[in-house]
């Protein structure tokens, strides 16, 4: 690093803090290189470099920080001030740093500061280790909203959990995948501000008394087992080129006595400590194993420990509004992420009625005008539902009120469908069938106002199938609102050459308003503007050739046609499917090496769950193919296939902008939005897919001549099974198919291990949940057409620029105006 003079010269302290020229960013990271990592240049590791720089940027960040908080001060008590209070298990804000330089419109500074010291700034903004606190789509959604929210004017608070150990990082040895710690807390987080004065504590377990008071009210008591304290870690989220700054609030589970004396002296070294380890338990990790009983109990610890924290987070808010809590649901709106924050329900109405003596009417008026709820899923094993037992041991204040919400409940459902009993027991809070269960999808169904999908279909579908007797009970509950991806993240940081191509021909305004994007479509007829189109996009596969050549040893072609699947493995998501279409073009050049083919890079990404054995499995069959293909002579490197290991956020910012196309494959009324699919073509990736989630409205605005179609759509897919679905008739029937699932069988991918896929071509021809065998040969078909459609650079090139200039609707910044106006009945401040 180059020797700095560490005078002032001209600049003031609140220059060197707030100021956004060269010299006062690189005086501030020297300042903190100093002060806050105790390094001299000379002995700065790159992790010093980040965290001083880091420092340096937040600085920069809190004093918008402040300047929003008085703002908002200032809104306080006005009748129509209100703010949302976003509730998540899980938040993936990926990267802070680059995210925050661009937000703040001084990433070209940072780049000059760090050139004036000699320093790289794309070195140090790699350095930063990227927070696994969510597990895919859900967890980027919420921190997509957190973004808009801010970039909006909108006040409000993400609450959520400090895990210490994230989503695990995945490694590949010999094919399969292997889960390792995710320590990302172990060099620092400069970006978070501990607030313990503002911790909260948290009952678990015990029983109940019920009594009556000195006014003879009926009381209820909730006698603890034990207790542990929540503590909040702020990290402040930066909205787009503005003044406004929200929080992201978290909370650690620690004890509230960390320490026992008395067992210390008498030499009981561990029990001294005990209640420390086993609080500290609760938000040690993402997502434990639920499978065994222990885990299942941690995961609902975990659940209602943030919630608890939260709500009563929510009610001090109240507080500091100078509102009765009373008026709680004037000033705040809830919104569930997902069905495991839906304990909310019961914890707000033991808050209300147990802790601030209100009535249980008003109380359950109160918790439904604050509370709405975002189903996310499709599946009905993914609708949480607790054994009565364990809920019962964890919180058995809760079990009696639910049990309450529900007697009241189905008095009305009995009201409105008198004589239907089997309507009662499919919509009670409680399964009675075999082990009973609480329903958790049906306490937030019944306890909020507003209940939402997230994509056009997966609304409709809640309303027919999965959610059918609440939408003819509470019509009125039921919205639609289409998910979106911040284009701050997804598109101006991610991909700078290509930004700056549009803001060259377009304006900027689209970072903010990707309704703009709309002026690109003149651009798609001039060949100037293709060239320089295909020109971006060749350097962004070039990047991402280096990524996977560092990452994996192999080499690929950027000139090929980069196809690309990363995302959650899942069955339904098929990535099963896709290797069978790459089987079956592996088969036709080897029967056939001379047969001229377009050159194809399949690329793949993505994490199984540790505990799912057939999604390992596919990862491993992935793997066996590309050990085959990628080493076979008469391919010629026609074909590759690559695993990407440890796909996030930080990894995709590497792969979205280089895809030439973008498989959306899953099985028609299985996916509820996606969000991948949106940033594939915001990024100008061509689409294949099928008739699911999101991908029905993109298609629907990019135009059906952009989008390459494939498969049954849902209800066909439904009327498939209905009738008695035999994918093996499929497979004798279709040559192709059984050439590539025999090739499975028999262990050519395997080296002639005939029972290690034996599990995955078992499930495939004796049930094919998911439909691969009758999707197979309308999904071959149609990479027919892909490949010749690539053959014309021309006309692919002018698909792509429409595909980016007609994604205006998928922004967050549109999903959240319609929580706003249709939901939450909020405004800017």
């Amino acid at each position: 690093m180059k020797k700095t003079d560490r005078k002032r010269g001209g600049h003031d302290h609140q220059d060197i803090r707030t100021g956004m020229a060269p010299e006062s960013i690189a005086q501030a990271f020297l300042d903190h290189l100093y002060y806050s990592q105790g390094r001299i240049p000379a002995l700065a590791t790159r992790n010093d470099l980040y965290m001083a720089l880091s420092y340096a940027v937040r600085d920069r960040l809190l004093a918008r920080w402040f300047d929003g908080m008085q703002r908002y001060r200032k809104a306080l008590g006005k009748d129509h001030f209100k703010a949302v209070c976003y509730l998540s298990a899980e938040f993936l804000p990926g990267p802070h740093l680059g995210n925050n330089l661009l937000n703040l419109g001084i990433y070209d500074e940072t780049r000059q500061a760090m050139e004036r010291l000699g320093l790289k700034l794309e070195e140090i903004v790699d350095q930063e280790e990227e927070p696994g606190l969510g597990n895919g789509g859900l967890g980027r959604l919420a921190s997509c909203f957190m973004d808009s929210l801010a970039t909006l004017d909108i006040p409000a608070v993400g609450y959520g959990i400090r895990y210490e150990f994230g989503i695990f990082d995945q490694e590949i040895r010999d094919g399969w995948q292997v889960e390792i710690t995710d320590k990302w807390l172990r060099l620092g987080n400069p970006w978070e501000i501990p607030r313990p004065e503002l911790s909260r504590e948290v009952k678990l377990g015990g029983r109940t008394e019920h009594f009556r008071d000195g006014q003879g009210r009926l009381r209820v008591a909730w006698i603890p087992a034990g207790v542990v304290k929540g503590v909040p870690y702020d990290t402040p989220i930066l909205g787009f080129r503005g003044n406004s700054c929200n929080t992201l609030r978290l909370w650690k589970a620690e004890a509230v006595e960390s320490f026992d004396f008395q067992d210390f002296n008498v030499g009981n070294y561990y029990a001294a400590v005990e209640a420390k380890m086993k609080s500290e338990t609760i938000t040690k990790v993402l997502y434990p194993n639920d499978e065994p009983v222990i885990g299942k109990k941690l995961r609902l610890v975990q659940e209602y420990f943030f919630v608890s924290c939260s709500l009563q987070d929510m009610l001090r808010l109240c507080g500091l509004y100078g509102e009765p809590v009373e008026h709680m649901d004037r000033h705040l709106a809830a919104q569930l992420n997902d069905t495991h924050p839906s304990i909310a329900v019961a914890e707000l109405m033991r808050l209300l009625v147990d802790e601030h003596d209100v009535a249980w009417d008003k109380a359950w008026e109160i918790t439904c005008n604050t509370f709405g709820y975002t189903n996310h899923t499709l599946l009905p094993e993914a609708l949480e539902k607790w054994p009565l037992q364990l809920f019962e041991q964890i919180l058995p204040r809760h079990l009696e009120i639910v049990y309450e919400i529900n007697r009241r409940f189905l008095e009305l459902v009995r009201k409105a469908f008198p004589g239907d009993e089997q309507r009662a027991g499919r919509m009670s809070l409680i399964d009675e069938d075999g082990e009973r269960h609480v329903r958790m999808a049906h306490l937030a169904c019944v306890g909020s106002h507003a209940v939402n999908g997230v994509a056009e279909l997966h609304s409709e579908l809640l309303k027919q199938e999965v959610l059918r007797d609440f939408h003819e009970l509470f019509p009125g509950k039921f919205h639609n609102v289409t998910n979106g991806v911040t284009p701050r993240r997804w598109m101006a940081l991610i991909n700078p050459r290509l930004s700056s191509l549009i803001s060259g021909s377009i304006g900027d305004g689209w970072i903010t308003d990707l309704h703009e994007l709309r002026g690109l479509e003149p651009f798609a007829e001039d060949p100037e503007f293709r060239k320089e189109w295909q020109r971006v996009k060749l350097e962004n596969k070039k990047e991402l050739a280096a990524v996977i050549a560092q990452r994996t040893g192999t080499a690929v072609n950027p000139e090929s046609l980069f196809d690309i699947q990363v995302k959650r493995l899942h069955e339904y998501k098929r990535q099963h499917l896709n290797v069978l279409h790459i089987i079956t073009m592996y088969s036709r050049l080897k029967r056939n090496p001379e047969t001229t083919c377009v050159p194809r890079t399949f690329i793949f990404g993505g994490k199984a769950a540790p505990g799912y054995a057939m999604a390992k499995l596919i990862i491993k069959l992935i793997n066996s193919v590309a050990e085959v293909v990628n080493n076979d002579p008469d391919i010629h490197d026609r074909l590759k296939v690559i695993f990407l290991p440890d796909f996030n956020v930080k990894n995709g910012q590497h792969v979205y902008p280089a895809a030439d196309l973008s498989e959306q494959i899953s099985l028609a009324g299985k996916e509820a939005s996606g969000t991948g699919n949106m940033k594939f073509s915001m990024n100008g990736a061509l689409t294949i897919g099928t008739l699911d989630g999101a991908n029905i409205e993109i298609r629907e605005e990019v135009g059906e001549e952009n989008f390459f179609l494939f498969g049954l759509r849902a209800d066909e897919a439904r009327e498939l099974k209905a009738r008695g679905y035999d994918p093996r008739l499929y497979c004798e029937a279709n040559p192709a198919l059984k050439e590539a699932v025999e090739l499975i069988r028999t262990g050519h991918f395997s080296g002639g291990d005939t029972l290690l896929f034996a599990p995955l071509v078992d499930s495939l021809i004796g049930q094919d949940d998911y439909l691969l065998f009758a999707d197979y040969q309308s999904y071959v078909d149609c990479q027919e057409k892909v490949s010749a459609a690539f053959q014309d650079q021309q006309a692919w090139t002018r698909m792509s620029i429409l595909n980016v200039a007609r994604m205006g609707k998928f922004s967050s910044d549109r999903s959240i105006k319609e929580y706003c106006e249709n939901i939450w009945k909020v405004n800017p401040v």
